[in-house]
C-alpha cells in the first residue's frame, strides 16, 4: 500500500552538477547543484535562487561550465554547495583544485573533474531565475571514455544527490552526507 506524502520535490536520481563562473574580479566560483538537467539535445536548464552569486556571474558573462564531480572529489564538491560565493570572497582557492579558461565560452573549468559541459546562455528566466544554456562543447577526460571515445559511466565515478535523506549515492550506494562531508575544508 502507498502512502501519500505530498507535493515534494521527490525524484531519484538528483543529479550533482558543478556550476562553474568566474566573478566580477576574475576569480572562479563553482557551485554545487541538483536542480537542473538537460532539457533538449543541446541544452541544458539551471533552476536556481536569483540570491546565488553564480546567477550574478552567469548574468554578467553569459556563459558557465557544467561539470560532473566524481568521488574522488566529493568532498570538494559537497563544500561548493555548503559554502556561499556570496560569504566567502574566494570560495574556490580553499579547494585545492585548478581551473583553465574555456577557449569556447567566457568561464572555467575545473581540471579535476572528468566530464565538463561548456555552455553560453541562452535564456533567463526571471521567476525564480531559470537558466537555459546551450551546450557549445563537452570535454572529457581520457581516462572516463571508451575504445570508442563515449563517456563510460562506470569509469566517471559520479555519484547523485538524494531527495529523500540528503545523501550522496553512487549506484545505489551511499557515499557521503550532503552539507556535512566537506565542512572540514570550511575556513574560519
Amino acid at each position: 500500500m502507498k502512502k501519500e506524502l505530498g507535493i515534494k520535490p521527490f525524484l531519484f536520481p538528483m543529479p550533482v552538477l558543478m556550476i562553474a563562473t568566474y566573478n566580477e574580479d576574475g576569480t572562479v566560483d563553482v557551485m554545487n547543484m541538483a536542480w537542473g538537467g538537460i532539457c533538449d539535445h543541446d541544452k541544458v536548464a539551471l533552476n536556481l535562487e536569483a540570491s546565488h552569486k553564480t546567477v550574478a556571474n552567469i548574468k554578467a558573462r553569459k556563459a558557465f561550465t557544467i561539470s560532473v564531480a566524481d568521488i574522488a572529489h566529493l568532498e570538494v564538491a559537497d563544500y561548493f554547495g555548503i559554502v556561499s560565493g556570496n560569504n566567502v570572497k574566494d570560495k574556490f582557492a580553499n579547494s585545492g583544485l585548478h581551473a583553465v579558461k574555456s577557449t569556447r565560452v567566457d568561464a572555467p573549468i575545473v581540471e579535476e573533474f572528468p566530464l565538463t559541459l561548456e555552455c553560453e546562455v541562452e535564456e533567463i528566466q526571471p521567476e525564480g531565475f531559470r537558466v537555459v544554456g546551450r551546450i557549445v562543447n563537452v570535454l572529457a577526460d581520457e581516462t572516463v571514455l571508451t575504445e570508442k571515445g563515449t563517456v563510460d559511466p562506470t569509469k566517471l565515478n559520479a555519484f547523485v544527490f538524494d531527495q529523500f535523506q540528503g545523501g550522496y549515492y553512487k549506484i545505489g550506494e551511499k557515499v557521503g552526507q550532503a552539507w556535512n562531508s566537506g565542512k572540514n575544508l570550511i575556513k574560519e
